[in-house]
């Protein structure tokens, strides 16, 4: 076959999905101080964030010495997101108030509000946009806690930047607009 632009860009539908359209949706729990608020900055904050992939693992099977394999379990990918920080601090203060829920700095415990999932975990959604402001595509992020907080680096040569980090979260699965 001819390479042949006009088809090319036929099947190019909407000239293409931009990355830069999108937008991150996340109610905190309860559970974290200020998590409200520090909730819907996210929307704004959230500079990068991933369309979620998935894996279905493989079960071999040896049969007359030949391997044969079945269909396994699907597993997800921890999820992270890059925050944009600003001087209040809002959104880095919420997610050390949840790690800390989670898992205590001094104290190596839980906090007794946070002994079920239900009380720490929360569910996030990711919406891709179109040119025209149209949602195309939307995934939610269920049963959700951070895991990792990245530092923040400090440097006195860094001018005319702002500060970012990343968080990383675990999350039970995801679901789509098109999956169920």
């Amino acid at each position: 076959m001819a390479f042949n632009i006009a088809e090319f860009k036929a099947n190019l539908t909407g000239d293409g999905a931009r990355p830069n359209l999108f937008a991150v949706t996340m109610a905190l729990p309860t559970i974290v101080a200020n998590g409200s608020a520090a909730g819907q900055k996210i929307t704004f904050m959230a500079k990068t964030a991933q369309l979620p992939g998935s894996t279905i693992g493989t079960v071999p099977l040896t049969y007359f010495g030949r391997e044969v394999k079945f269909v396994g379990n699907r597993t997800f990918a921890d999820w992270t997101l890059t925050i944009i920080n600003d001087e209040d601090f809002l959104v880095r203060n919420a997610i050390e108030s949840w790690m800390n829920s989670l898992n205590s700095n001094a104290g190596n415990v839980r906090a007794t509000n946070a002994v079920n999932a239900t009380n720490y975990s929360t569910d996030a959604k990711v919406t891709q946009y179109g040119k025209a402001g149209n949602d195309i595509k939307d995934y939610t992020f269920v049963g959700m806690f951070p895991t990792d907080l990245a530092p923040i680096d400090l440097d006195w040569g860094s001018n005319d930047t702002i500060e970012e980090y990343s968080v990383t979260f675990a999350y039970q699965y995801w679901e789509s607009n098109t999956t169920s």
